[in-house]
């Protein structure tokens, strides 16, 4: 399957793409980000930044998709506090999704925060996409069910 084929849903929807605290690594999450590009999202990508910065940025950009990347070890105390965040901005029906070197037991309990979709770093890109799709249709379609209008 091409990947205009897997990813025709993403278009038109935006993305804010951020590292959680001060990880120095980048290559993967600037693939992730012109992924979501060349699939058709706007792509906001913040660099590092603060739980707060990152959910102001959501709110002001009135994104859909919120992709969080770590390398270092820091997503059980950072993930939940960006989740606070959102909720507090009222933005917790953002999909927010984590990639990076997170620890399969670690899983659960970045869901239970409220993280729609965990990837581990070497995923592959089409696989991700469509995974992302899914769940941005899906957030899309019960947000205009429910009156919002939708992102």
């Amino acid at each position: 399957m091409g990947l205009p084929a897997v990813v025709t849903g993403l278009r038109g929807h935006k993305a804010v793409i951020a590292k959680l605290g001060f990880d120095a690594h980048w290559r993967g999450v600037i693939i992730i980000a012109n992924a979501l590009r060349d699939a058709g999202m706007e792509v906001v990508y913040l660099g590092h930044a603060s739980a707060e910065a990152i959910a102001l940025a959501v709110v002001q950009e009135d994104a859909i998709l919120l992709g969080l990347s770590t390398l270092s070890g820091n997503h059980m105390m950072e993930c939940p506090e960006v989740m606070k965040q959102l909720r507090a901005a009222g933005a917790d029906d953002v999909v927010v999704v984590l990639g990076g070197t997170i620890p399969v037991a670690d899983e659960p309990s970045l869901r239970a925060a409220g993280v729609a979709a965990v990837f581990a770093t070497g995923s592959a890109v089409p696989e991700l996409l469509a995974r992302i799709e899914g769940l941005v249709v899906a957030q899309d379609a019960a947000s205009r069910k429910i009156g919002s209008g939708g992102r």
